[in-house]
């Protein structure tokens, strides 16, 4: 099977997913950009039990990686999974390990 792999960008997702605190953090986001669901730095610090500035270095580590967006919404800056984002990890690592 033949595809069009992009195997630096690939690896940088891997990596980023690659840390426990960021996967907590995935747990958490939302997949849509609403406040209903919103998690901002705060709100994300205080479920993991880490400070802002921790929070916000994983989140920028996550958005680097093109996993997550982030828009300014509800008073704040919100954070949610980029779902084609997450299914291109996905379907490339099936494809790798296939």
């Amino acid at each position: 099977m033949e595809t069009n792999l992009d195997a630096d960008r690939l690896a940088k997702q891997l990596w980023a997913l690659g840390d426990p605190v960021r996967l907590q953090i995935l747990q958490l986001l939302p997949t849509e950009p609403t406040c209903h669901d919103a998690c901002n730095v705060s709100k994300i610090a205080e479920r993991i039990g880490l400070s802002q500035p921790s929070i916000s270095h994983h989140l920028r580590i996550l958005r680097q990686a093109g996993i997550i967006v982030y828009e300014k919404k509800c008073r704040d800056m919100i954070y949610w999974i980029d779902l084609e984002a997450a299914a291109a990890v996905r379907n490339e690592l099936g494809v790798i390990l296939s």
